[in-house]
């Protein structure tokens, strides 16, 4: 009869112990805010909202709450087995084995597996308990952990994640389980890599920038725009250092429209320019350009000159990739023709190409492939110039409009690019 009790005991703590474990468990998987959403249709939303309120001390208490049930419970089974069993070793291997499988499966896998499957439904009817537990327990729970931060000191986490690393590995990982789509994994990784991009990444060269004079007519700034499929384009004075604004094609229309008689210049339609260092960061830029309700911006370089501008869209791109309209003619920034072997214009970012070729390149100094390529030349490139890095052969195929730089250029891995050679050879 003694040990029929002991038994009932052990199982009522390790059926509580379950259920503190996969509350413990939904609570993991769960947010504040989902929960201070949920408790707004619950029946008990004011439970949830001092449990969203306290994540760590509910979280604390429930871990304790299991911890506790599992040991008695584990006492319990020990006593039980041996006042039926004679020999002690038949009571530790009987006693044991139990609690093995009663903390792994019972406790352990199967109710946190429940728990996260149907964290906020379970939460919903558990809120009240789980509230009145937290209440009970809390003072006992908050000694041990004092305690245990005095002999090992840290502060326990409230979330499954403490570094951005670990988030990112988090959405790996969801994505190679197709909990999450190849692109919406891309997005997030996008968003985290925008808070380090640099406005001089991503912004538009100042010798690829289409600016119109100051003197220019409002007739030839509307010629000039519907020759490039522009809506705004900087003003410059006597060099391209001398930005008295920014022209919009709108006020540039509505000049020729509602004054067709009067003749009005660039400069004196222009808007105030915004200026921002090309050390600043693109979403804080994304950020003021919002704020400042502006599309363009002009970067300066750390010398005061200009060095290029930013747009919204450019913005935008680095987190959601390239958007075309009808007015792109541009062509590719990389072409595969061939496996393996890509032509790429010497705008391509550094980062970009790696991307082609699943390695992560990066420098401090240069940007860009042509700036990579005349980094290790020493020197101005010249068609047929060849370098090697990281494992990856570079060649000039073609110098720019300027002469200045190159062009476009053909990218291999040095194995790969060896067999196309003797490909070539052969040919």
């Amino acid at each position: 009869m003694f040990e029929t009790v002991l038994f009932a005991v052990a199982a009522v703590l390790v059926a509580f112990g379950a259920w503190l474990a996969a509350s413990d468990a939904a609570l993991g998987v769960v947010s504040r805010a989902e929960l201070q959403e949920a408790a707004r249709h619950a029946r008990r939303g004011r439970s949830m909202l001092a449990i969203a309120d306290d994540l760590r001390g509910h979280l604390m208490t429930l871990q304790f709450g299991r911890i506790t049930c599992e040991m008695i419970a584990a006492v319990l089974i020990t006593l039980a087995v041996d006042s039926l069993v004679v020999e002690w070793w038949v009571t530790l291997l009987v006693a044991g084995g139990a609690m093995i499988v009663i903390s792994f499966v019972l406790v352990g896998t199967s109710p946190r597996a429940v728990g996260r499957a149907h964290a906020l439904g379970l939460l919903r009817a558990s809120a009240g308990f789980i509230r009145f537990w937290r209440v009970l327990s809390g003072p006992l729970a908050s000694l041990v952990v004092t305690v245990g931060d005095k002999v090992t000191p840290g502060r326990q986490r409230e979330t499954a994640f403490a570094t951005e690393a670990e988030l990112l590995s988090m959405v790996d990982a969801a994505a190679e389980s197709d909990v999450l789509e190849d692109d919406d994994r891309e997005l997030i990784h996008s968003i985290f890599e925008f808070n380090e991009t640099l406005v001089r990444e991503v912004m538009v060269p100042r010798p690829d920038m289409i600016v119109v004079e100051r003197d220019a007519t409002a007739q030839d700034a509307l010629r000039q725009f519907l020759d490039n499929g522009l809506s705004r384009m900087p003003v410059v004075g006597e060099s391209t250092d001398e930005i008295e604004g920014i022209l919009y094609l709108r006020d540039v229309v509505r000049s020729r429209t509602w004054r067709p008689d009067a003749v009005e210049t660039a400069a004196e339609l222009a808007r105030p320019a915004l200026l921002v260092p090309e050390s600043k960061k693109a979403d804080d830029t994304l950020a003021l350009m919002q704020a400042e309700r502006v599309h363009v911006a002009m970067v300066v370089d750390e010398y005061g000159g200009i060095a290029g501008l930013v747009t919204l869209e450019d913005l935008v791109e680095e987190l959601v990739g390239e958007i075309h309209d009808e007015h792109d003619r541009g062509a590719a920034e990389a072409v595969e023709v061939d496996e393996g072997v890509w032509h790429v214009s010497a705008r391509l970012q550094i980062d970009e190409l790696g991307d082609l070729f699943g390695l992560a390149l990066d420098d401090e100094d240069v940007d860009t492939v042509g700036g990579l390529m005349q980094k290790e030349l020493g020197r101005i490139a010249e068609v047929g110039d060849v370098v090697t890095h990281e494992g990856l052969r570079i060649e000039v195929r073609s110098i720019d409009g300027r002469g200045r730089n190159a062009g476009q250029l053909t990218v291999h891995r040095v194995a790969d690019a060896a067999e196309h050679l003797e490909d070539e050879g052969a040919a």
